[in-house]
């Protein structure tokens, strides 16, 4: 009986060392659940410019919102703080929390992160997002930035883009040789092999450049900034498709310490406000790009084409060319790209018999 009792006291104090330390865990828990945190995030985009700056300044204040104001985003337009194309390395040291561009800006550190923006010829928006949400895709994302220090979101897509400005007619493969055109990520280096000279510029210096004949072209995104940057002033041929952009893809991204730092919900935060601008930000193109085509189309001075058919085709193999040379000199590439290019091809299928075939029905 004696020994009975021993043990139920044993038993008893347990449960009570156990209750009395889930509580403290629990106090601790809600301490740090109830802490605040003001950061900086640095862009690669002009203060609050349309679609791709407003995005960012639309991010702050969702998770402030969000965070009942525990949350608060400082954020730093290209310039203000690092260079424009410097955001990423500022995340990755810790100068800034936080940074926002485009991941095949920067390539030249992370080849395989040109699949995180655009592919020639590749995926949609919608085709995108299932890839990354659902699809294993931003899993892939956030093993190719672990050793950078840094923690990926998808935040922000403009959609199908256009081919771009030119000042001088597209009418064949042979016309591509020697232009001089800005043009980021594969869809430069496809430019290149064409005959061609791909230059990287900041927004801010594109206007400039193709008005002085520094470039003889540009792509940037569509209507809705294009206008807003008045390249339609300085160069007459638009040309459409975005064939190399379909779908560009924006990131932010968190020093991973940060990341650490910030308790479950404050990092829901940030994973729940970066898809809301994703879909934000679609939805504000498509109709900003919508309103803008049709003033574009009316200016006398502004001329809309479309790349001829062998033009495509011949940037196309091109482009096929480069992911399999990148792809095989690259295990973590390989490994993001047959996960991307196994989801397309079925995706491919899909769409054939749905959003394709619906299309159809509109012309």
């Amino acid at each position: 009986m004696k020994r009975r009792q021993f043990v139920g006291s044993l038993a008893a104090a347990a449960g009570l060392a156990a209750c009395s330390k889930q509580q403290n865990g629990g106090e601790v828990q809600a301490a740090r659940a109830g802490e605040s945190f003001e950061w900086s995030i640095a862009t690669s985009w002009p203060p609050k410019y349309p679609g791709l700056g407003i995005a960012v300044n639309n991010l702050a204040d969702r998770m402030e919102a969000t965070s009942g104001g525990r949350l608060k985003l400082r954020v730093y337009a290209a310039g203000e703080l690092v260079p424009a194309f410097e955001a990423f390395d500022a995340a990755s040291r810790g100068i800034v929390e936080m940074g926002h561009d485009a991941a095949y800006y920067h390539k030249g550190k992370v080849p395989a992160a040109q699949f995180m923006t655009a592919i020639p010829f590749g995926m949609t928006f919608m085709e995108t997002n299932a890839w990354l949400y659902y699809g294993g895709g931003l899993e892939l994302w956030r093993e190719l930035y672990e050793p950078l220090n840094l923690v990926p979101f998808p935040c922000g897509n403009t959609g199908v883009q256009m081919g771009g400005w030119f000042n001088k007619e597209i009418n064949s493969i042979e016309d591509l040789k020697g232009l001089k055109m800005r043009i980021p990520g594969l869809g430069g280096e496809v430019f290149r092999r064409a005959g061609g000279t791909p230059v990287t510029l900041p927004v801010s210096e594109i206007f400039t450049s193709l008005q002085t004949g520094a470039i003889d072209a540009t792509e940037w995104v569509g209507p809705y900034n294009d206008i807003t940057n008045g390249f339609h002033t300085v160069a007459r041929y638009y040309y459409y498709p975005g064939w190399q952009e379909p779908a560009p893809a924006l990131q932010a991204y968190v020093n991973r310490q940060a990341w650490d730092s910030l308790p479950p919900d404050l990092q829901s935060v940030i994973e729940i406000s970066c898809q809301a601008i994703t879909t934000d930000m679609q939805a504000e193109y498509t109709h900003g790009n919508a309103v803008a085509l049709q003033q574009l189309m009316q200016d006398p001075d502004v001329e809309l084409r479309k790349f001829p058919d062998d033009v495509l085709q011949y940037l196309k193999a091109i482009a096929k060319e480069i992911v399999e040379e990148m792809v095989a000199g690259d295990p973590m590439a390989a490994k993001i790209h047959e996960s991307w290019s196994s989801f397309l091809e079925l995706s491919i299928q899909n769409s054939r018999i749905t959003e394709h075939a619906f299309l159809e029905t509109r012309r």
